[in-house]
């Protein structure tokens, strides 16, 4: 990871003959000194990406955690262009990433065009978030945009959010999607719903999985997300990935092995929440309780129970003389209607009367119309329908399935089943009348219970979340809650059927007001909102899909839960499915301590004795005996046997994904470095402040004490103005404020300010200006003063872009630019070359007139600066810069090609082996004369060829996407850089003076070797990077502070002969300094002869130099008067 600080992979086209500054020619350094500064400055920012690694992390409004930086900046970003899958767990913040991602690709200029596809839930929720955590503007695709657009819609959005069944189900969108703009980037949200089903041989694909096929064809770079990736069936998995890769996964069922899910590896990244650390090393999510609140049936709720279960069963048995698409949706209908009977007296009052009604109004229909009944027709409906559709729409579609679905087959069986169901809604009334209510009883007690659920510290009642399944018991329980606590405006309400905004509101509410401290829910709000802010809930209603138990308790833990998650389960012990939840439970609590947290997250994967959960608890109702009772009980036991789980947590994991400990502090670590080095907000504050005003832009420092570091931008010129226009940016002409540091962007009682960063169009607009106006100056070469170098060197400092290349790839063949590196060198007259850092220049000053017309002079007479030096930093590049960057592509890329050659030609092998085969049989068949054998043998020999053909075309594919090669260095600038001591003695002086302490090669090696002692000596790892001259001299890690994550410090080291008064820092350095003045020592240390004493002092600079400024000379004194000395000896 640290050496991805210095190379960024990444793709972009363009034709290598467009690239800019290739002049070959000799410099004269006659450019302007300013000018060629400022132009080198434009020059870093335009490509800020090579210079700052984490750029989209500090320009973004979020605390990236270490999974979500390590799947950013090292899986997706090394692998582009990418098809991919990241599955990490609910909860993981795969949003974060998402959009972190999307801001790199932007940021490096690799993104122009971009669609996200998301359930029709979460849309709102995607815009909402890209557009507050990353100033990413996208727009949701509407009916009303559709049809306001006279062309196609989506090359007018070319940053989209479309819902997924907007798309899946509209083949006229399809065929607009087909004929847009390619894409640079797809983004699948919940893409596990884009599934396709293998059942024996056949393959059914559903309108999503077909989407999802055309999508892959559509964008350079394709990202699936999802938490569950796998149903439980390898075959269906594998179709799953063959939206990623057909030439590998298609083809499921032919000679596959099925028992065994295939190696995924390098086309997805899978991280469970268990495993997930803080950058402390800790674990990111607190600890899950779960209890069962058990309770006993009243005799009035018990007979209701086995009456309304007994119609049931026997409507079961009716349905069973039907035919397999009636039987399956009176079999779903009747599971509703036992659900709502453990639900609440008022659900299943309200649900039988519905039933009763419409059940009537059919009977009306067929005798007034003399028709047949046929009140059970209908499409299919699957098994986990209620994964399919959202939650808001759920209370919809099952009211209306389970009113309106009857087994009855004649006018005469419906009037017998409308005469039982008046008699258990006359019961069912009877009871909600009398106002008994056992399961309420047992919630009211545990909301009264101050020990478990409302015990406090502070006086605030803890927050709670209380799900259930069905709108009636809901709004049952909203009056029952508001009585017994006092108080309407405690309980906020989130159910289906409410607006977006309406959800949002109740979600503040209860999120940000104290006295709202209960949440009542739907499963509504089990998608797409957060409600970590509590760490309690009650299931009042357990759902019989376990994938809706995992997703409730995945609201509340989440980022940013620190407290131990409890979650009780409410559980009619008398009922049949209340037994089964009773011992389903009790397992789980038991193998929770060989499995932990983990048994949560695979609820919805376990399966019992080939059955799901919900057809479990049908057989445990439709049975009523003994026998059956221990027959499920068994069936449950086995399928929650600890090596059971174990192997579903394996096959689940599919990756064998860990960010281990270490590998957590490697990244906090890389992260520290890139903050000291980051360019927002000094370096990118004073290149703007410079290069507005070169280009004739106008601003006022804002005065007032209040907003220090302000500015106001008075005018915008019309060539910056017109620059933005260019490239599809708007500018205003007038800014009241600007700030450069996101602290300073809203201010108590002051203007809001615009942040000025890498993406504000008025940045991007003087970037790329100045580029632009001035690359002639950094053609030419100019001359560059370094006032602290007291010897008579003389160099030459050179910016060289190597870039690693895979040739003719594109259509148009143009290459595709794998990895980019600039590295600043400097040439001396010996010939020796070194590297100088990420900005050299900045630390050097701009020579008089004077000075200038002495060193041009001078230059005459240098016969070694004559010679062509351009060839010799080119024969540096190609020599040392090149081959190690070819090789760290190669090491990146070569073993992802070969796995996907052997995993392609292992695939498509078996697949010709079998039509191979079946052509062998068929002949045969042929031969014997039976019927269809003839054009089955033809078409098993077309597969076969066109397999081959498919083959030979994906492996040579592969051979040209694997070929790398580095373009010619491309000379960016030069500039020859003349030490002060050389200037003295052009200008007559005896001696050159002296400018820092006396003997400085003697003095300052003396002075790092004291500080590396007193970090060895504190327990600390330092090492020097003096050379890299980053802005600091050593980084020293803290090991003592391991507890908080190996933290680093940076230390800049200044050494002084004995008895000096000032010590001079460099505009880098100061910089440096201020952007994490917390980890920034500015070492001082005291030389007298081999003696030294040293102080460390940390926030030693208090503000930026000024613009124009390269280094300013600091007071001892004053140093040690204002700074904090953390150590002195």
């Amino acid at each position: 990871m640290a050496q991805r600080l210095a190379l960024i992979f990444f793709v972009e086209h363009f034709k290598l003959a467009s690239l800019e500054y290739k002049s070959e020619q000799q410099w004269n350094f006659q450019a302007d000194s300013r000018l060629f500064k400022l132009a080198s400055e434009a020059y870093r920012l335009k490509f800020a990406y090579l210079f700052e690694p984490y750029a989209a992390v500090h320009t973004s409004a979020i605390e990236p955690l270490p999974h979500q930086i390590s799947a950013v900046y090292q899986e997706l970003l090394p692998r582009l262009p990418l098809h991919y899958v990241l599955a990490d767990d609910p909860g993981a913040g795969k949003t974060i990433m998402t959009g972190l991602f999307i801001k790199e690709l932007l940021l490096r200029g690799s993104l122009e065009r971009c669609l996200i596809v998301s359930p029709g839930s979460l849309a709102e929720q995607w815009q909402e978030e890209l557009a507050s955590k990353f100033n990413l503007n996208f727009e949701i695709l509407t009916n009303e945009k559709i049809q306001n657009c006279s062309s196609n819609i989506f090359d007018s959005l070319n940053f989209c959010i479309a819902r997924l069944d907007q798309l899946a189900r509209n083949s006229a969108l399809q065929n607009m999607l087909s004929q847009a703009k390619r894409w640079d980037l797809i983004v699948c949200d919940e893409a596990h719903k884009m599934a396709a089903t293998v059942f024996g041989k056949k393959i059914y694909r559903t309108g999503r999985f077909k989407l999802g096929q055309l999508l892959r064809t559509l964008a350079t770079n394709f990202l699936l997300l999802t938490a569950t990736p796998h149903n439980g069936k390898n075959e269906d998995f594998q179709l799953f990935m063959s939206l990623v890769d057909p030439d590998r996964f298609e083809g499921a069922n032919h000679g596959l092995n099925a028992k065994k899910a295939p190696d995924v590896s390098d086309l997805m990244r899978r991280l469970v929440k268990e495993k997930l650390l803080k950058f402390d090393g800790t674990p990111l999510f607190p600890e899950r309780v779960a209890h069962t609140v058990q309770y006993n049936l009243s005799r009035a709720e018990a007979s209701l129970y086995e009456h309304v279960t007994e119609y049931v069963r026997c409507e079961f048995n009716r349905a069973e003389k039907l035919n397999d698409q009636c039987k399956n949706r009176v079999g779903f209908a009747l599971t509703i209607l036992q659900r709502r009977l453990a639900s609440s007296p008022e659900a299943i009052y309200q649900s039988l009367s519905r039933r009763r009604q419409r059940l009537e109004e059919q009977l009306q229909e067929c005798l007034l119309e003399r028709c047949a009944l046929n009140a059970a027709a209908g499409e299919k409906i699957v098994d986990d329908y209620d994964d399919e559709l959202s939650a808001a729409d759920l209370d919809d579609f099952e009211d209306n399935l389970s009113c309106s679905v009857s087994a009855a087959r004649s006018a005469q069986e419906l009037e017998a089943e409308i005469a039982s169901l008046c008699r258990l809604e006359e019961e069912a009334k009877k009871l909600v009348y009398s106002g008994t209510d056992s399961k309420w009883a047992a919630l009211s007690d545990l909301l009264q219970d101050k020990t478990d659920i409302f015990s406090t510290t502070n006086g605030q009642q803890e927050k709670l979340i209380i799900f259930t399944e069905h709108r009636d018991t809901l709004n049952y329980l909203q009056r029952k809650i508001t009585n017994l606590i006092g108080n309407t405006d405690s309980v906020a309400i989130i159910a289906g059927g409410m607006s977006r905004s309406e959800r949002r509101r109740a979600e503040e509410r209860f999120k940000q007001e104290e006295q709202v401290y209960i949440l009542l829910a739907t499963d509504a709000a089990g998608e797409g909102i957060n409600l970590q802010r509590a760490h309690l809930m009650i299931n009042y209603d357990l759902p019989w899909n376990p994938n809706r138990l995992e997703q409730r308790f995945g609201r509340i833990h989440r980022i940013g839960q620190s407290k131990v998650c409890h979650l009780w389960n409410l559980v009619a012990i008398q009922t049949r499915e209340g037994q089964v939840f009773e011992r389903l439970l009790a397992k789980l609590e038991e193998e929770k301590a060989a499995l932990g947290g983990q048994v949560f997250d695979i609820l919805g994967k376990i399966n019992f004795d080939n059955k799901s959960l919900r057809q479990l608890l049908i057989e445990a109702i439709r049975q009523n005996d003994s026998a059956i009772e221990n027959c499920w009980h068994t069936i449950i036991d086995n399928s929650l046997a600890t090596e059971k789980l174990q192997k579903i947590i394996q096959e689940q994991a599919l990756t064998e994904d860990i960010l281990a400990t270490e590998q957590v502090y490697a990244i906090k670590k890389d992260l520290e470095r890139a903050k000291i080095r980051q360019l927002q907000p000094y370096f990118i504050e004073a290149f703007f402040l410079q290069a507005f005003a070169q280009l004739k832009g106008r601003f006022r420092v804002v005065g007032n004490q209040a907003e220090r570091g302000r500015y106001e931008i008075l005018h915008v010129p019309s060539e910056i103005y017109n620059y933005a226009r260019q490239s599809s940016k708007s500018l205003a002409r007038h800014y009241k404020r600007i700030c450069f540091a996101s602290e300073l962007v809203n201010i108590p009682n002051q203007v809001q300010a615009d942040l000025v960063n890498l993406e504000h169009p008025l940045l991007q607009a003087v970037v790329g200006l100045s580029c632009q106006q001035w690359q002639k100056e950094l053609a030419d070469g100019a001359i560059l003063v370094d006032r602290h170098d007291e010897s008579e060197n003389i160099k030459l400092l050179t910016c060289l872009e190597n870039t690693i290349v895979n040739d003719g790839q594109n259509i148009d063949d143009s290459a595709t630019v794998l990895a980019k590196k600039f590295d600043f060198i400097e040439i001396d007259r010996e010939g020796n070359v070194g590297k100088a850092g990420a900005a050299p220049y900045l630390d050097y000053a701009e020579p008089s007139v004077i000075e200038k017309a002495l060193i041009i002079d001078y230059i005459k007479t240098q016969a070694w600066l004559h010679d062509d030096l351009a060839k010799r930093a080119k024969e540096y590049a190609l020599q040392e810069i090149a081959p190690q960057l070819l090789l760290e592509v190669e090491q990146q890329r070569e073993p992802m090609f070969k796995k996907i050659k052997r995993e392609v030609e292992k695939r498509l092998n078996q697949e010709i082996r079998y039509y191979d085969s079946e052509s062998v049989k068929l002949a045969q068949d042929a031969k014997n004369g039976k019927a269809n054998a003839d054009s089955k043998l033809r078409y098993a020999e077309e597969q076969m060829q066109l397999l081959q053909a498919r083959k030979e075309k994906r492996l040579q594919e592969l051979v040209r996407e694997a070929a790398l090669s580095f373009a010619p260095p491309i000379i960016v600038s030069g500039a020859l850089v003349v030490s002060q001591g050389l200037l003295y003695k052009l200008n007559g002086y005896a001696e050159a003076k002296p400018l820092v302490a006396h003997n400085k090669k003697q003095i300052e090696p003396l002075a790092m070797q004291a500080v590396i002692n007193i970090e060895k000596s504190l327990g600390n790892l330092p090492k020097d990077v003096s050379a890299a001259k980053c802005g600091y001299d050593i980084e020293s890690e803290i090991v003592a502070s391991s507890k908080n994550g190996k933290s680093l410090r940076f230390i800049e080291v200044k050494g002084r002969a004995s008895g000096a008064a000032t010590v001079t820092v460099s505009k880098n350095e100061i910089l440096t300094g201020l952007n994490k003045p917390e980890e920034f020592i500015l070492a001082i240390v005291e030389v007298d002869g081999n003696k030294t004493k040293t102080v460390y002092l940390k926030r030693p600079f208090v503000q930026a130099p000024d613009i124009s400024a390269t280094s300013i000379n600091y007071n001892i004194d004053d140093l040690l008067r204002y700074a904090e000395i953390v150590y002195q000896d």
